[in-house]
């Protein structure tokens, strides 16, 4: 089993912490959501992870490169390095990983997180993850006859369905996909300009292939900076819940209180503070004379005399809540 995982390029929603860091790169409890994402990936299709394919821009950087191999590395997998160099759909970029686009293939977005348990029905030519919602109008939907889906429908302004597509598809012959996409390009099939993957799953149904559904219970988005605090406080729920230990044992804490859950990093100091719940705090970060709560703070940050909530602070940020004299650089928001 291989996976693609286009990231496209850094992103303007989650500036300023985009502008040294991709999205997917940014941690969630202690981790990059692009590496929690393949992870998850990995536990639903309970197959061994021959490749990971990342489709990035060339801007991102060699440090980038050699991080997200060693991601692919981490999974046993050999971890390949594709570039998108224009922003020509989703089609477009999919297929600029064609070279692995071989046998079983899984294709996922990295701007999203989910909590699945469901069996990967591999005798199925395709299969779309998705998720209840209560408005289907803001999403692409699919429209099933029994456990088949027979129709991709976007934004749908009249009631078809509930079940939102959330960006992740199993493909039992990449070869087959491929074909379909390079269709597309060859044949200038596009809309707006871009090359979009359900132009190709629709000729592949019209084909008679089957496509069938994979219902996910949790779906979690890293769109901007809202929903990714929010994001963060549902995965450190669900990661509590699974017993796993989120506070470091090499973390220095001293007349402070820690609100499970909470994620406490190596290195980190708490003095005379209160952190939780549902707080992540990156490595080497200090916290003083502080409470913070739903939050999202990055690696060695400074934080002191602040009272923060709904907050993300990126890496080596220094913010005092007692500020006179203050340096913000482009994108940088104080609300």
């Amino acid at each position: 089993m291989k996976i693609i995982v286009p990231m496209a390029g850094r992103g303007s929603r989650l500036r300023p912490h985009t502008l040294t860091i991709p999205k997917p790169l940014i941690p969630i409890a202690g981790k990059p959501i692009v590496h929690r994402l393949v992870e998850d990936i990995a536990g639903v299709i309970n197959q061994p992870i021959e490749e990971i394919a990342f489709i990035i821009h060339k801007d991102f950087g060699v440090q980038v490169e050699k991080d997200l191999v060693a991601i692919a590395e981490k999974l046993g997998a050999k971890g390949s390095i594709y570039y998108q160099e224009q922003p020509l759909g989703t089609a477009h970029a999919i297929l600029s990983a064609k070279e692995s686009m071989t046998g079983p293939i899984v294709v996922a977005y990295a701007d999203t997180l989910f909590r699945a348990d469901f069996t990967l029905d591999t005798t199925a030519d395709s299969v779309i993850w998705v998720k209840q919602v209560e408005d289907p109008s803001a999403f692409g939907v699919v429209k099933l006859d029994g456990d088949r889906i027979t129709d991709f429908v976007e934004k749908p302004k009249e009631y078809v369905s509930d079940l939102a597509i959330i960006g992740i598809y199993y493909f039992k012959s990449g070869e087959t996909l491929r074909g379909e996409l390079q269709y597309l390009l060859d044949n200038g099939i596009e809309k707006g300009g871009e090359y979009q993957l359900t132009d190709g799953l629709e000729n592949m149904k019209l084909k008679g292939l089957r496509f069938v559904p994979g219902k996910v219970d949790e779906w979690m988005d890293c769109g901007n900076k809202n929903v990714t605090v929010e994001t963060n406080s549902r995965l450190l729920g669900f990661l509590h819940e699974d017993g796993q230990n989120l506070v470091s044992t090499e973390a220095k804490i001293e007349n402070s209180t820690i609100i499970p859950p909470c994620f406490i990093d190596k290195d980190v100091i708490l003095i005379n503070s209160t952190v939780g719940p549902n707080v992540s705090l990156g490595r080497g970060t200090h916290i003083i004379d502080s409470s913070i709560k739903n939050s999202l703070v990055q690696t060695h940050a400074h934080i002191k005399n602040a009272n923060l909530d709904n907050a993300m602070i990126g890496n080596h940020a220094s913010f005092d809540g007692k500020f006179t004299s203050i340096s913000i650089g482009d994108y940088s928001v104080l609300e």
